[in-house]
């Protein structure tokens, strides 16, 4: 039986008492990974910045467990307003810059909590050598 373990980021938290993201064998399901700056924590106003600290999280995330984005199975974007893609798309053709190998996208109109105009979850999978025993990765250092 596989041991589901928790991943927890360096100055990246919620309020709640959940982890970041959650393990169990390959595969690897996030919470919400919110627009919050990764150093200060404090919620910048514009979408761009929010977007660009999102994917800096999924980064910080998939390098916790000693994997890669190319891990990413799919991504699932909310929105405040689903119809502003312009700074999710940049974002995302940089992260995932070949057509032929991008995780499936999928975007939902939300209301959040202002000023948060962004949050993402994520679910991967990753090669059972990749990380640890049984494919689970050793918890990051507190």
């Amino acid at each position: 039986m596989n041991e589901r373990i928790s991943i927890e980021l360096p100055g990246f938290g919620h309020a709640n008492p959940i982890p970041v993201a959650s393990r169990i064998g390959p595969f690897m399901a996030s919470g919400a990974l919110t627009g919050r700056d990764p150093v200060s924590a404090d919620m910048p106003l514009g979408l761009d910045q929010q977007i660009t600290n999102v994917f800096a999280h999924v980064r910080a995330l998939v390098d916790a467990v000693g994997a890669t984005t190319d891990s990413i199975l799919k991504m699932t974007f909310h929105l405040a307003d689903p119809h502003d893609r312009e700074a999710l798309n940049r974002a995302w053709l940089a992260m995932f810059p070949d057509p032929e190998h991008r995780p499936a996208r999928q975007v939902i109109a939300a209301r959040l909590d202002a000023p948060a105009q962004v949050h993402c979850d994520l679910l991967a999978v990753f090669p059972t050598s990749s990380a640890g025993s049984a494919g689970t990765p050793t918890p990051p250092a507190a």
